[in-house]
């Protein structure tokens, strides 16, 4: 089968295309004939391997990459299954969230993380929300604990996990406020946002209004300038920042978190990776998107030839929503 292997750190031009073999499922496991994918951050951090301090916390591999295969987000067909798999048979439509290995003509996905693909979505619209779609709803519900008619405030609202959050917000009966730049200020009020801050024009951490949750996606300020918008018990979540080659974003959320100790305000950190609950998680996006309270929002879309210029457009960082591959 084709796929993209990552043999050394570097630029998305270290990507090769090249044939490998065809994996075999495993007892608990679903073989996946991938149609689409997605890019995320998360991949673009494991090419390049930065930041250097995740390489000593094992995150990832020291010298060479930790994963040869790419790609967290799978959408497509069963092609075959293990002995022991009873939820799916082959020419099953489904979707994943992984830990890599999307990058690839064929995937082997754990039973436990697979879910039915939703029925009004194409390949490419499903494959943009496992990794992005996940981490918002985990901001909002588990770590947030949002509660309807709260105040909500997502800073980077415009991109892959912002264009979810604003929406799954919005569907729980908050009341969202984005941030995002100017020209992406009519797509976040389009998805819902009953304000919208053009942060090249205001600062939304010298406003008047105080925010019950406020998700850090874009990761442009710091906690002591965001806890002057947020309410004396309201929540900080912590999802990303800007990249960088030695610490970033790792020392944005490690510095939230430390300070967020003496803090009155909750501060946490929302870890779509390592979340046990990520296929019921994904079940619960399926019906969001099927009664229309959610929809995917796509920026570009990329053959699989191209996988490396689409992580390098991503990697530029003005994306609004996401940048899906058709396999």
């Amino acid at each position: 089968m084709k796929a993209f292997v990552l043999r050394s750190y570097g630029s998305p031009d270290v990507l090769e295309l090249t044939d490998i073999d065809k994996p075999v499922p495993g007892d608990t496991e679903v073989l996946v004939r991938v149609r689409a994918t997605s890019v995320n951050p998360y991949d673009w951090h494991h090419m390049r391997g930065e930041p250097r301090v995740a390489r000593l916390m094992g995150g990832l591999g020291q010298r060479r990459p930790k994963f040869a295969v790419l790609g967290t987000d799978v959408a497509g067909e069963v092609e075959a299954v293990g002995r022991d798999v009873t939820r799916f048979r082959p020419g099953d439509e489904v979707f994943a969230l992984v830990h890599q290995g999307g990058f690839a003509e064929y995937a082997c996905v754990r039973e436990s993380e697979l879910a039915p693909k939703p029925k009004n979505l194409s390949f490419e619209q499903t494959a943009a929300i496992p990794m992005a779609g996940n981490t918002a709803l985990i901001a909002l519900h588990d770590q947030g604990r949002l509660q309807p008619g709260q105040k909500v405030l997502v800073n980077g609202a415009s991109g892959g996990v912002g264009t979810f959050a604003v929406q799954l917000a919005r569907a729980a009966g908050a009341e969202v406020t984005g941030v995002c730049s100017t020209r992406n200020v009519d797509l976040v009020r389009s998805i819902g946002a009953h304000e919208v801050v053009d942060y090249t024009a205001r600062d939304f951490t010298r406003g008047e209004r105080r925010y019950d949750l406020l998700l850090d996606v874009a990761g442009s300020r710091s906690l002591t300038a965001c806890r002057r918008v947020l309410t004396r018990k309201g929540t900080f979540v912590v999802i990303g920042g800007a990249g960088g080659r030695w610490v970033q974003p790792a020392g944005h959320a490690f510095s939230a978190l430390a300070m967020g100790v003496f803090a009155s305000q909750r501060v946490v950190l929302a870890d779509a990776v390592n979340c046990p609950k990520n296929r019921e998680n994904l079940m619960m996006l399926t019906e969001f998107c099927e009664d229309g309270r959610v929809t995917p929002v796509i920026d570009r879309r990329y053959p699989f030839e191209e996988i490396p210029a689409a992580v390098r457009y991503l990697e530029e960082g003005h994306a609004p929503g996401k940048v899906v591959i058709t396999v």
